[in-house]
């Protein structure tokens, strides 16, 4: 149900998108990239506790997991250093790389798109 609403969401925005007239779009890519990953890692915490061992373990028990997390770790560098790249010309530049160090890519980068947009 969840993802239909979305799906209809973006679906409906996309239809009349324009890239200077709605940063919106960009929060509202942050807050579902801030929820979506924390639904699986707060379950995960309930369960296991802040259990670094296992977490690692999970993460490279295939290789199609250890394939995303490289993947978003690459990701997450280039993002990083996108950031410090604009620090000077973006008012609150740090929002965004506190956002990838706690939750990652899928809310940092939506939130540095929205923050750099005028």
């Amino acid at each position: 149900m969840f993802f239909v609403v979305i799906t209809r969401f973006i679906t409906h925005r996309l239809r009349n998108f324009s890239m200077s007239h709605d940063k919106n779009i960009y929060l509202g890519l942050a807050i579902i990239g801030l929820v979506l990953p924390y639904s699986q890692f707060i379950p995960f915490l309930m369960e296991h506790g802040f259990d670094i061992a296992l977490l690692l373990s999970q993460i490279t028990s295939s290789r199609i997991a250890a394939f995303g997390w490289l993947d978003v770790a690459v990701s997450a560098i280039v993002l990083v250093l996108m950031i410090l790249d604009d620090r000077e010309r973006m008012r609150n530049w740090w929002f965004p790389l506190v956002a990838t160090f706690t939750v990652g890519v899928s809310c940092g980068l939506p939130l540095y798109m929205y923050l750099k947009e005028p």
